[in-house]
C-alpha cells in the first residue's frame, strides 16, 4: 500500500514553457539515478511513484504550472484505491454501502468522488484498482471482505442486485430525450405505478409539457419519478433536492424515505444538511482534496455525522479533514453598512409566458442591499430575475436600463473554452476577492465542459462577480 501517491495534471503540464521538464531535472530520486519522473507517451511527465521518495515533493513545488501534487495519505489507509482514472490521476478509496432497509446518505465537498463512488455501485463505472483492467466480481468480493460490501458485491454477481440511478445532471434530460413529459415516464414505468408517482411528486400540471421548457425543479422531479419507475431494490440518488423550492425539499425527501424497506435499499448525495438530516438514517463522510483523492468514511449515524462534518475531525478514524470548524452565529445586520440611496428601481410588470402570466409590483433596491426572492418551483422566480436583469423584457411596465447588471444564470453549460479564458477578467482584476477563495486557480487549465456541476457553479458566480 503506497503511502503518497502524485497526481500529474496534464492539461496544466507544460514541458515546453518550464525550460524542459523542469521537474525531471530537479527530482532527488531522478538525481540518484531511479525513474521516478518521466517522459510518456503523449510529451507530458509520469510518476513512478513505486521509486519516488518523500525528497520529490521538491519537483512539485518547483513546477511553475503546478502540474504535480504530492498526496501524503493518512497512514490508516490499508487498500490500495477502489478507483483510480489512469496513472497519476484521482484515486477514490473505499465505497459507500447500500443497506435494505436503510436510507444511507453521503455527504462531502465537491471533486472529491461522491458521484464516481455511486457510479461504482451503480454498475455505471467499472472499477480498477488503481490498475490498467478492470477488477472482477471476485476480486470485488475480496477487496471488501468482511464488510457490508461483501454481501452487496456476493448478491450483486448473482443478479440478485438491480440498481436504478438519478445522475445529478438532470439538465441534460431534454438532450437526451426529446417530447412530453408524460412520454418519457410512460417509456420508463416498468413497475406500472405511473399513476401513483404522478400524484405523489404532483407532476399533473406539466404532464404534456415537452421535457425541453419545464423549470429546473420540475426536471428534477421528473428525473426522480423516472428512476422510481424503474424496477430495481437499489435506489441512488444523485443530488435530488436542487433546483427544488423548500416546499418540494420536504416532500420529496419524504417520499424517498419511503422506498426503502426489507427488500429496498437507498443511497443518496446531499449537500443540504437540513434535508440529510431529515432523509437518512445513516451517512458516510467523504474527505480528500478536489481532484486529487477522495476517501469514504465508515457508515455513521446521521446525527454524529453531520456534527463530525462540521467539526472537520474524525475521532473514531483519527481524522482532520479541515482545519476549521463550521460554526453558526445569530447575529444582527450590520448597521454601518445599511443606506438610503437609491440604486436602481423598476415599475409594476407584466409577462405572458404561453399559459403562464407573470405580474410584479414596483420596486426597487438601495445600495448594499441584498434581497432574496422566496417562491415555489415553477411559479415564475427566473423569469422575474430575467426581466430585471434585462435578459428577457416585460410585455408591460419597465425596468431602469441606466444600471448595468451581471446575471447568473439557473442552467450552466459547458464547452471548450479554457476556464482561465473564460474567467480573463477575474483573473486579472479580481484574484484575491474571488479566484482565491473561490479555490479557482487548480480549474484554469480545464475546459469548461470537464468541470463538475460544483465546480462549473463556483466558475459561473465567479464571472458574474467580475
Amino acid at each position: 500500500m503506497k503511502k503518497r501517491i502524485m497526481i500529474v495534471n496534464k492539461e496544466r503540464c507544460n514541458p515546453v514553457s518550464c525550460g524542459g521538464y523542469l521537474c525531471m531535472k530537479v527530482s532527488p530520486s531522478n538525481r540518484m539515478g531511479k525513474e521516478a519522473i518521466v517522459k510518456s507517451s503523449d510529451g507530458k511527465v509520469e510518476v513512478n511513484e513505486e521509486v519516488m521518495s518523500d525528497a520529490d515533493i521538491i519537483a512539485a513545488h518547483k513546477c511553475p504550472f503546478k502540474a504535480l501534487d504530492m498526496i501524503k495519505l493518512p497512514n490508516e489507509l490499508d487498500k490500495e484505491p477502489v478507483h483510480r482514472y489512469g496513472k497519476n490521476g484521482f484515486a477514490l478509496y473505499n465505497l459507500p454501502t447500500p443497506l435494505f432497509g436503510k436510507v444511507v446518505g453521503i455527504v462531502g465537498k465537491n471533486g472529491i468522488g461522491k458521484s464516481t463512488a455511486i457510479k461504482i455501485l451503480a454498475g455505471v463505472l467499472e472499477p480498477n484498482f488503481g490498475t490498467e483492467k478492470n477488477a472482477t466480481h471476485e476480486e470485488m468480493i475480496n477487496y471488501f471482505k468482511g464488510t457490508e460490501a461483501q454481501i452487496f458485491f456476493e448478491k450483486r454477481k448473482k443478479g440478485e442486485i438491480k440498481v436504478s440511478y438519478k445522475p445529478q445532471s438532470v439538465d441534460m434530460i431534454p438532450k437526451q430525450f426529446s417530447g412530453k413529459v408524460k412520454e418519457l415516464l410512460k417509456k420508463v414505468d416498468e413497475r406500472k405505478i405511473f399513476d401513483k408517482i404522478v400524484k405523489e411528486l404532483e407532476l399533473e400540471k406539466f404532464l404534456d409539457n415537452d421535457l425541453a421548457s419545464i423549470s429546473g425543479g420540475e426536471l428534477q422531479r421528473v428525473a426522480i419519478a423516472a428512476t422510481v419507475m424503474k424496477e430495481a431494490n437499489v435506489y441512488v440518488f444523485d443530488e435530488p433536492t436542487s433546483y427544488l423550492d423548500i416546499k418540494q425539499r420536504i416532500k420529496v425527501s419524504k417520499f424517498i424515505c419511503e422506498l426503502a424497506n426489507e427488500e429496498t435499499a437507498v443511497l443518496v448525495i446531499e449537500h443540504d444538511l437540513i434535508i440529510l438530516d431529515y432523509m437518512t438514517d445513516l451517512i458516510h463522510l467523504m474527505y480528500g482534496k478536489e481532484d486529487a483523492y477522495g476517501i469514504v468514511s465508515m457508515v455513521k449515524s446521521t446525527k454524529t455525522g453531520i456534527n463530525i462534518y462540521l467539526d472537520g475531525y474524525m475521532k473514531d478514524e483519527n481524522m482532520r479533514f479541515r482545519d476549521h470548524k463550521i460554526t453558526f452565529f445569530s447575529s444582527p445586520i450590520d448597521e454601518s453598512r445599511k443606506s438610503d440611496e437609491m440604486l436602481t428601481s423598476w415599475a409594476p410588470i407584466e409577462k405572458k409566458l404561453g399559459k403562464f402570466s407573470l405580474s410584479s409590483e414596483g420596486g426597487s433596491v438601495k445600495k448594499h442591499d441584498v434581497i432574496g426572492i422566496l417562491g415555489e418551483n415553477g411559479i415564475g422566480k427566473t423569469s422575474f430575475v430575467k426581466i430585471l436583469a434585462g435578459v428577457d423584457k416585460a410585455d408591460n411596465g419597465k425596468v431602469n436600463e441606466e444600471v448595468k447588471v451581471s446575471y447568473k444564470p439557473q442552467y450552466l453549460e459547458g464547452n471548450d473554452e479554457l476556464v482561465m479564458v473564460f474567467l480573463k477578467e477575474a483573473i486579472q482584476n479580481y484574484k484575491s476577492s474571488l479566484v482565491g477563495p473561490l479555490n479557482l486557480e487548480l480549474l484554469f487549465m480545464k475546459k469548461l465542459n470537464e468541470l463538475s456541476g460544483g465546480q462549473l457553479q463556483r466558475v459561473a458566480i465567479a464571472y458574474c462577480l467580475s
